[in-house]
């Protein structure tokens, strides 16, 4: 069982990859993650093994560690974990939730999404607390440790500023579908709508990367 400084050194730099605080490619200095966070190195280098076997960071020989940089293969990766996992988690949740748990996804089910360069994932925040939501309303704690980690890497795609323009609509509107058909306990409904939310997502990401990659400034961002 990791330390509670461990554990607070693996949670702080976690949030600070996900978020894109700590860029794809940049070395790690172990001593200056000790600063910042006000932990001791030994904390730090537990996170850091602890962050490498998530495939956040990897170890360079004579080098150090540096931040994992994230591949179109590694979007590809994601969404097939999604499209196995997300849809039974949707048909859990639609014959296992409490009321208390339904009205949480509800009052998640809907984003507000406007981009912003500077700010633009605050509604993919949102977002993954929605996919959360659902996975803990199945009642299936593995399965919830699972896609909880797919879903922070998710998260970390969108920080990196992609804008999904028109797309965001349409799945702030599945969303909708979702959580009612969760609501009316619409088990197969429910597993349905969650099939075609991630293959809509999908494509609308790739096609916010293609655009973003093809600009001469992020060209070799990805």
């Amino acid at each position: 069982m990791a330390s509670p400084l461990s554990e607070r050194a693996y949670k702080s730099i976690k949030q600070d990859i996900i978020t894109c605080t700590l860029e794809a490619g940049e070395q790690i200095v172990q001593s200056q993650l000790a600063e910042r966070y006000r932990i001791g190195t030994t904390p730090i280098r537990e996170a850091l093994q602890r962050l490498m076997r998530d495939g956040f960071v990897q170890s360079i020989p004579r080098y150090g560690y540096i931040v994992s940089r994230v591949s179109l293969s590694d979007v590809h990766e994601i969404y097939e974990c999604r499209q196995v996992l997300e849809p039974a988690l949707a048909y859990l949740a639609a014959t296992r939730a409490t009321e208390a748990q339904l009205a949480k996804i509800k009052r998640t089910a809907h984003f507000d999404y406007s981009y912003n360069e500077d700010n633009s994932s605050n509604a993919h925040v949102h977002n993954a607390e929605f996919h959360r939501a659902i996975a803990i309303a199945s009642g299936n704690g593995r399965l919830y440790d699972q896609i909880s980690r797919v879903l922070d890497e998710m998260t970390r795609i969108f920080f990196l500023g992609i804008d999904l323009g028109g797309s965001a609509d349409e799945l702030n509107n599945n969303h909708l579908k979702l959580a009612e058909a969760l609501h009316a306990r619409d088990a197969n409904l429910a597993k349905q709508i969650m099939k075609d939310e991630l293959l809509y997502s999908k494509q609308a990401v790739l096609d916010a990367l293609m655009r973003r990659l093809a600009t001469p400034e992020h060209a070799m961002q990805l």
